[in-house]
This record gives C-alpha cells, structure tokens and sequence, in this order.
C-alpha cells in the first residue's frame, strides 16, 4: 500500500474529526488536551508559615527598667532585660496588635534568644542587655501608657 502525498493530511484530519468526537473528559480528545479543567486552590503558604516568620525566641526573663525618651518624630522605648545567664542576644521589643494601642495601652513583647552552648550564671550586672525600639508620633496618638512584657514580670510607663 502506498500513500500518496495527501493521503497524510486526510488521514490526520479524520482522526482529528473522529477524536473530537469523544467525550470531554477522555484524554483521547486532542481539542482538550491544553485546555484548563477550572480553577486548582493551591497553597502558596505551608501550614505553620515559613521558617523565618516563625518567632524560636522566648520572652525575657525579667525586665527590670523601662524608660521612654523623646526624639524627634516620636519616642525612643528603652528596656533593660535580665536573662537567666550570660550569653542571651538578638534581643528586640516586639509590638502586639501590629503596633496599635488596646484601651490606650501599647505593648511590647521583650524577646530574646537562648545562646546555642551551655554559658555560666554570672552576676545579674553581666547579664543584663538592653534593647530599643522607635516609636512615631503617629502610632502614639491615643497612647496612654507603654508597657513591656517578659516571662515573669511586666513594666509599664503613663505619659
């Protein structure tokens, strides 16, 4: 048997033809073969959130000394934390509520990281670390008391 040189085209064109004849939800069409079945939910952000959003560092111990100072364009937070011994660092105040005041009070969690090794007790002097947080006027408007928060204790300022 021999095809001539438009026997190849007829005989596409009929399978093409007689494919598309099946159903829509068989592989064995062609017309469906890059066509979408609908919209696929997928979750962009695993269960739990990414790594570096998730907070590994632990509250302060105690915070033994509050101030709040004025700067230009708002205030200057500064907490004096005292671990349980030497070698806690990456020490930062981090604001609840995104940083708006509930019932006039803003609040901040003193958080801090545990040393990777074992580090001796020392004096509570060695031991202390201080931390500072910027705060624009805009965000202390309505703000009647600042207030800083560790594991055992907790300090607070009024304006």
């Amino acid at each position: 048997m021999i095809f001539r040189p438009t026997a190849a085209p007829a005989l596409l064109a009929a399978m093409a033809i007689t494919l598309s004849a099946c159903g829509g939800n068989t592989n064995l069409n062609p017309f469906s073969w890059f066509q979408s079945n609908g919209v696929e939910e997928v979750a962009l952000i695993p269960e739990g959130g990414f790594l570096d959003e998730q907070e590994d560092r632990q509250l302060v111990t105690q915070v033994t000394d509050l101030q709040v100072m004025r700067a230009p364009g708002g205030a200057i937070i500064r907490a004096t934390g005292l671990p349980p011994r030497l070698g806690y660092w990456d020490a930062e105040l981090v604001p609840e509520n995104f940083e708006r005041p509930v019932n006039g009070v803003l609040t901040y969690n003193y958080r801090i990281v545990e040393p990777r090794y074992y580090t001796n007790q020392g004096r509570p002097k060695q031991r202390e670390v201080f931390v500072g947080q910027f705060v624009s006027n805009v965000k202390l408007q309505g703000v009647r008391t600042i207030r800083v928060v560790g594991a055992n204790n907790a300090r607070s300022t009024s304006r």
